[in-house]
């Protein structure tokens, strides 16, 4: 993921190696992790039983907020995806019966969208 688009707020795929090594003391027995971006220090998961987020806070980063959402609370969600002129596509995730989208990211070229959207809807339509 290039500097350019990490500043822009534009998400880029993580190895599952990287993301076990290092929230790996987050899973459950009997899961595993699909698929994960980071974005800038942030950084979500999407495992084969739920999405967590990881939310890096403070200057140092020291700070971590662990959201765990379970697909079955997933409402809906849509992909945008990327243009000419608009250079990232766009994930938005609705919880329960939210009428405004609990959950807006952006990624860069780099990512299939389609991709993220399968996984998404593997979990979320069982």
């Amino acid at each position: 993921m290039g500097l350019f688009s990490a500043l822009l707020g534009n998400a880029g795929v993580v190895s599952q190696e990287d993301l076990i090594r290092e929230y790996g003391m987050l899973l459950t027995d009997g899961e595993e992790i699909e698929i994960g971006f980071k974005l800038v220090r942030d950084t979500f998961i999407f495992t084969n039983k739920r999405l967590l987020l990881i939310d890096k806070q403070g200057f140092t980063g020291k700070k971590t907020e662990y959201l765990s959402i379970g697909y079955k609370s997933i409402s809906r969600f849509s992909v945008e995806t990327a243009g000419t002129f608009d250079l990232d596509a766009e994930l938005k995730i609705w919880i329960s019966s939210e009428t405004r989208p609990s959950i807006i990211k952006k990624f860069n070229k780099s990512v299939n969208i389609y991709d993220v959207q399968k996984v998404l809807a593997q979990q979320v339509l069982k």
